[in-house]
């Protein structure tokens, strides 16, 4: 094993990559030559027909085509009926480098054969959920606890939604106040009270349809890096009940795209210190990927509370949880207990044993492995390599990473100046570029997250890595500038 305890080799200049995002901003959006477009959507027509007709069935019944956000892609989504290590194969039998790892839980690789083979033996011996207490949710517990040392307790729940959901509850409960600070373009999910400023701080409720006015109340947001900002809030939160918890992603809004100063964890820290607030870690992407000690163990800071989601089931159903202090935690009982002040949170398939064996047996498979380092070490590759091409190419593209989440962005949409007039405008110019540009990683062999975001795997070696920045290359060279 090796000796390093975290993915990340170094911590890149935050405000040298900011710097470069806001003059990518100021530039003409860069786009793939037409006549390569063209050849890269004939791609799709081509290649992919079992996939179109599918998914076009499936508008019948389904919402847009497809139930998850993450498969709604341009031209049209892929059907994927086979994953397995660095690997996606669609229905038609194209082969994907996959560098969306179902959104990142699948750190050994998809469908990593040592927890299946955990999985089947306890499918086999119980069935996935019995509504009662199985011995692998002590173990899970236990072992979270070995690695963070702040989650004294953990509830398992079914997702990172609810689990976020859950923390504001369990902070409202044990502070005795209401307000909720998060920072702006983070996402902790999708409930009524968490669906403000997502994606690009400062849009407050602009994606908040269909949730009434009351329910965000007491939602307020701040802008990353802004320390002094976050401090006049709760300034002036004292003034009106005070603050309850301040909610992070703790490498900067949406799995560190918007990459935050490396202080600004700790000056939250303090901050929530100062006016006796909870600070909540929402680590359902960096738990476990960046070490076995999450970000709270690589910036050496103490959470209140931590959000878990994604790999805490191993890639499997039911991937939620929240940990904390014994005292903090001791809200959350389960049961009845009219006595005693609780934050009420359930889920017949919360802690189920199919989720709670995986999620064992996953982590165990991390730590023996070094997976977080090793997809660390392939994230560093892949992004050394496409910085290379950016130079050679002379493109005005910004790649940078932490550990195995790597950022290519393209067009700077999640950076958009909200006060400007033409922000409508910019939002759907940036915002279709990036669609091509994905449609053409993915004519080339790579699936990505939206075009702009990659996470890598232990499964990704260097020949894998070297394929896909061939592939990136012949991408790159088809830019018009």
């Amino acid at each position: 094993m090796s000796d390093r305890k975290y993915a990340i080799t170094e911590w890149e200049d935050d405000k040298e990559i900011m710097e470069k995002l806001n003059n990518l901003l100021k530039l003409p959006v860069v786009k793939i030559k037409p006549n390569r477009m063209k050849d890269y959507e004939a791609y799709f027509e081509s290649k992919c027909k079992k996939s179109k007709e599918m998914t076009d069935e499936a508008k019948k019944y389904i919402p847009g085509g497809v139930q998850h956000n993450l498969a709604f892609n341009y031209p049209f989504p892929l059907a994927v009926n086979r994953a397995e290590g660095a690997y996606l194969w669609d229905v038609d039998g194209n082969r994907y480098i996959d560098f969306l790892q179902a959104g990142g839980p699948t750190l050994l690789g998809s469908n990593y054969g040592p927890v299946k083979e955990k999985v089947i033996e306890l499918i086999n011996n119980c069935g996935p959920v019995t509504g009662l207490f199985h011995e692998y949710e002590l173990k899970l517990a236990e072992f979270i606890n070995r690695h963070m040392p702040s989650v004294e307790m953990f509830r398992m729940l079914g997702s990172g939604t609810e689990s976020n959901i859950a923390a504001i509850r369990l902070a409202r409960t044990y502070t005795g106040k209401e307000n909720i600070i998060k920072v702006g373009g983070a996402y902790h999910g999708w409930s009524d009270q968490l669906v403000y400023g997502l994606h690009i701080p400062g849009t407050g409720d602009f994606e908040a349809h269909g949730i009434p006015k009351g329910c965000l109340e007491n939602t307020q947001e701040v802008f990353p890096n802004d320390i002094e900002g976050l401090r006049k809030q709760m300034e002036q939160n004292e003034k009106a009940g005070g603050t309850a918890a301040v909610l992070l992603e703790p490498v900067g809004p949406e799995s560190g795209t918007r990459p935050i100063y490396k202080e600004y964890n700790r000056q939250v820290r303090d901050l929530c210190d100062e006016f006796g607030a909870l600070l909540v870690f929402d680590e359902v992407v960096t738990g476990f990927r960046l070490g076995m000690g999450g970000a709270q163990g690589y910036f050496d800071i103490k959470p209140d509370i931590t959000v878990f989601g994604k790999i805490i089931a191993g890639g499997y159903p039911g991937a939620g949880g929240i940990g904390g202090s014994r005292e903090v935690m001791s809200y959350l009982a389960a049961g009845v207990e009219g006595s005693k002040k609780r934050a009420y949170v359930g889920g017949t398939l919360s802690a189920n044993p199919l989720s709670c064996v995986a999620g064992y047996y996953a982590l165990k498979a991390i730590e023996e492995t070094d997976a977080a380092i090793k997809a660390g070490k392939a994230g560093d590759r892949l992004c050394n390599g496409l910085q290379k091409l950016i130079d050679k190419y002379k493109l005005p593209f910004v790649v940078y990473n932490q550990a195995s989440i790597c950022h290519l962005e393209t067009t700077g949409l999640m950076f958009i100046d909200i006060t400007k007039p033409d922000f409508m405008e910019q939002l759907v110019t940036r915002k279709s570029a990036l669609e091509l540009m994905g449609a053409a990683y993915t004519a080339e062999g790579m699936i990505t997250l939206a075009g702009s975001r990659m996470y890598t795997s232990m499964a990704d070696t260097d020949d894998i890595i070297d394929d896909a920045l061939e592939g990136f290359e012949r991408v790159f060279e088809s830019i018009d500038i």
